[in-house]
């Protein structure tokens, strides 16, 4: 079946609040094997959202509304919910009741503005509200549905997983097709270049698709796959995943929706492996992306930061003569910070970032988006050169990412030539 979801509200289309209700359904509805085929949003208009319904019943059978369900002046959905199906509203007893509870359990009195938000259309199918007061509708016109909801997030999730989806998988069970999808993971590799290294993606793909979502972080991959049975979907999905893995597997860190810290927290923690990061430009975050994964008090036991050159010296022990003929941001002090935490900390591991982050700090021969990683055990000190651009705090998120990825390669011994 095509679904439309149709978002209500000024504050979503002047960019005041994330729509965060559109991604949830479309995420749900697509999990269960709905097709949809367009998002939209609308302001608190009552022409607007009018036409927009009107468009929505050409193009799908069943339309997802959320917002506009509220007590006050620009809550204006229902009204127009009332024209598009010229329907009376109506008190509905059951929701009534709801919510005098709710304004009862919190000591708060009732208004009649309040107990209006049990009013819904005659003959609609009414989804009960079990953590605000406006309930959740289902209307039909000519075999389409419209189904409403509250525009507060937790509240449409409420009513969408307790009532909604219970009510549409018994009325319109979805088994002759299954639709299964897997993200995977990559960084260290531009899109263009992942998408020229997977070569004639018909052959690859057999009938399947592949999206590309590049981010800040790297690009995930999300393989999409349609079968008649679950079987024959994971299998689909496991033959392609593989046929991946061969061509472009060690820019693959994870699938789903792991984190790359995740991923080499969990490597050191089976390894028995202690961590020491030293870090110049990133100001810390490499630490505290890795801390912010449980239990990285295993793994984890210092993290220094030192800014000024004379830290460096200081706290890691880097050679002065070093910093003045081959500068701070370079390979040489990339290494020897690298190999300078690891022996304070009494680490396993130590790892390195120094750069240049901009917008100032570049010189003729060191550009702004420069950045040299290193990494330290007892028996290799190596560092890298990596290239970013001119935003500091990309430049900042970007050298996070690549330490922590040159980290994983160490890990399972990935060479990092590219």
């Amino acid at each position: 079946m095509k679904a439309f979801i149709i978002s209500v509200g000024d504050e979503l289309l002047i960019g005041q609040t994330v729509n965060t209700n559109a991604s949830f359904l479309a995420e749900q509805l697509t999990k269960y094997n709905y097709e949809v085929v367009k998002i939209s949003v609308v302001g608190d208009d009552e022409q607007a959202i009018l036409d927009e319904l009107d468009y929505s019943v050409s193009l799908a059978d069943v339309i997802f509304v959320t917002g506009g369900l509220g007590p006050t002046h620009d809550d204006i959905t229902k009204k127009c919910l009332q024209n598009f199906f010229d329907k009376s509203l109506v008190v509905n007893p059951e929701v009534l009741n709801d919510v005098r509870l709710f304004f009862q359990k919190r000591g708060k009195t009732l208004t009649k503005i309040n107990e209006d938000q049990a009013l819904v259309l005659e003959d609609a199918t009414v989804f009960r509200n079990l953590v605000g007061t406006a309930p959740g509708m289902l209307n039909e016109k000519n075999g389409k549905f419209v189904i409403t909801m509250p525009g507060v997030p937790f509240e449409m999730k409420s009513i969408f997983e307790n009532s909604v989806l219970p009510y549409l998988t018994e009325k319109y069970p979805q088994n002759k097709i299954i639709i299964k999808q897997l993200n995977l993971l990559t960084t260290g590799i531009a899109e263009s270049i992942l998408y020229e290294k997977l070569g004639d993606l018909a052959v690859l793909l057999s009938g399947a698709k592949l999206a590309f979502l590049p981010n800040e972080f790297g690009v995930k991959m999300r393989i999409t796959v349609t079968a008649s049975s679950e079987e024959e979907a994971e299998s689909k999905i496991l033959e392609i995943e593989q046929k991946i893995r061969a061509i472009v597997g060690r820019y693959i860190y994870g699938k789903g929706d792991a984190t790359i810290e995740e991923v080499v927290a969990r490597l050191l923690i089976d390894r028995g492996l202690k961590l020491g990061v030293a870090e110049s430009c990133t100001g810390g975050l490499i630490c505290n992306r890795l801390t912010n994964v449980p239990g990285s008090s295993n793994f984890f036991e210092r993290g220094i930061i030192t800014y000024s050159n004379g830290a460096k010296v200081e706290l890691l022990n880097v050679n002065e003569d070093f910093i003045h003929n081959y500068g701070a941001v370079s390979l040489e002090v990339a290494r020897q910070m690298a190999e300078g935490v690891r022996k304070c900390s009494g680490t396993d591991i130590g790892v390195a970032s120094t750069g240049i982050m901009g917008p100032s700090g570049a010189t003729e021969n060191k550009p702004i988006g420069l950045v040299y990683i290193g990494i330290c055990d007892d028996k290799i000190c190596t560092a890298k050169e990596f290239h970013f651009g001119d935003d500091r705090i990309l430049n900042k998120i970007k050298t996070s990412q690549a330490a922590i990825e040159m980290l994983r390669r160490y890990l399972l011994g990935i060479p990092y030539d590219e």
